[in-house]
């Protein structure tokens, strides 16, 4: 039995077990002294609408009439069009793959409210929901207990994720997840933008992730990221925020799904057509008689700068120093998703290597200060130091000299 506020829906697996559930159902009703209008209510039926969606045994389907809603309207011609058009859209958000990414040409009109103009772009996109609506997926609902799979993707303009449920090796959507970036999210680095579809997901879909295990499918360093959240105070809270799921990280297989296939194409295609982009990272050692230190800084390809300035809490030279810079921010930039990192000017690390061999107080605290107890390679400690010089004619003469201890050799007696 599931409620929603007024509604209710009685199911049984078996139909034999129908009539068994809906006794219990009544008795319960009334217990409590709860009435139904007899006008609203439909018994014995394999399938019907119910919260706006078509639900039968084969799972969850779109309304057809919010479907041609869409489907039977011509190119919007004012601004008004455009927003009846983006709030149809809206209602199949669950049932869309990727639907910020297919409507974003719709959002962008209505942000320049003051102009309209409905241009190729546009109308490019409004055949392509058109065509996708034509064969519109079939969701499913998870069993209870079961494990669910998500699966993300990120562009320029948007993140998305899609959550499945695995029967007989197949892979089943039972949600899809899309968000528009906003504000400064466009900049963030793709590790960054993979980490908000995590959290956007978490969100909207916080029933599913509170009662069933959920294994995050992905082939980025997702999980070292958000363990080590010290790069960026939103990767910090969006850890936090997910600490309280059970949530499992693995590499993403090969998919098979004909249901899935446009969600994991699109991904394919934007991980093909994103270059590698060039991480910047600086990095200097400062050996003082107050102590020694190491500065670095790492720049994304957005801009986003992270400073940090290492203690280094046992003795090293300047050179010592800037090798232990250079190691932990190489290991810095590949959590965070850096896989081409250049090596340039180094005067801001230099400056960063100075502050922390002193650990002089600042007020500007976006400065990372982090204790180093241990270098990167310890030195080896020496056990047994043989000599390899071979045995010269000069040692018996320094024993007789020393110790009084004659040469074996008569040829070296002599005078």
């Amino acid at each position: 039995m599931e409620v929603y506020i007024d509604d209710m829906l009685v199911k049984s697996v078996e139909e034999q077990d129908h009539i068994k559930d809906l006794v219990e159902c009544f008795q319960i009703l009334e217990t409590f002294g709860m009435k139904l209008n007899p006008a609203k209510c439909t018994f014995g039926v394999r399938g019907g609408k119910f919260l706006g969606y078509m639900i039968s045994e084969r799972g969850i389907e779109a309304n057809p009439e919010k479907i041609n809603a869409i489907m039977n309207m011509s190119p919007p011609r004012s601004i008004k069009e455009v927003q009846k058009l983006a709030g149809r859209l809206a209602a199949l958000n669950r049932f869309i793959s990727r639907s910020a990414d297919k409507g974003l040409p719709f959002f962008k009109i209505l942000r320049g409210v003051a102009k309209f103009e409905w241009n190729k772009t546009s109308q490019e996109a409004f055949d392509t929901l058109k065509r996708y609506l034509v064969s519109p997926p079939l969701l499913t609902k998870p069993m209870t207990g079961e494990t669910l799979y998500l699966y993300m993707a990120i562009s320029e303009s948007a993140v998305s994720s899609v959550l499945v449920r695995q029967e007989k090796r197949e892979h089943h959507p039972v949600y899809y997840v899309s968000k528009v970036l906003q504000g400064a999210e466009p900049r963030y680095s793709q590790i960054e933008k993979l980490a908000l579809s995590l959290v956007t997901a978490a969100r909207k879909l916080r029933p599913y992730f509170q009662s069933h295990q959920v294994i995050i499918l992905t082939n980025h360093p997702l999980k070292q990221v958000l363990a080590s959240p010290e790069l960026s105070g939103r990767m910090v809270k969006w850890a936090v925020e997910l600490s309280e799921f059970g949530i499992e990280f693995r590499p993403r297989p090969a998919i098979k799904a004909q249901v899935l296939a446009d969600f994991i194409v699109e991904l394919a295609y934007d991980e093909a057509s994103m270059s590698t982009p060039t991480w910047s990272l600086y990095v200097d050692g400062s050996s003082t008689s107050t102590g020694s230190g190491a500065g670095i800084v790492i720049e994304s390809p957005q801009g986003d700068k992270f400073e940090y300035a290492i203690k280094l809490e046992y003795p090293s030279s300047n050179n010592e120093a800037e090798y232990e810079a250079f190691l932990a921010g190489g290991e810095l930039a590949l959590a965070a998703g850096a896989k081409k990192i250049s090596r340039v000017n180094n005067s801001a690390a230099d400056q960063l290597a100075r502050l922390a061999s002193s650990m002089a107080a600042i007020r500007n605290r976006r400065i990372t200060f982090i204790s180093s107890e241990r270098a990167a390679i310890e030195e080896q400690e020496e056990i047994m130091c043989a000599d390899p010089t071979p045995f010269s004619w000069k040692e018996e003469i320094i024993r007789f000299l020393t110790d009084g201890i004659e040469p074996e050799t008569k040829k070296t007696l002599k005078p």
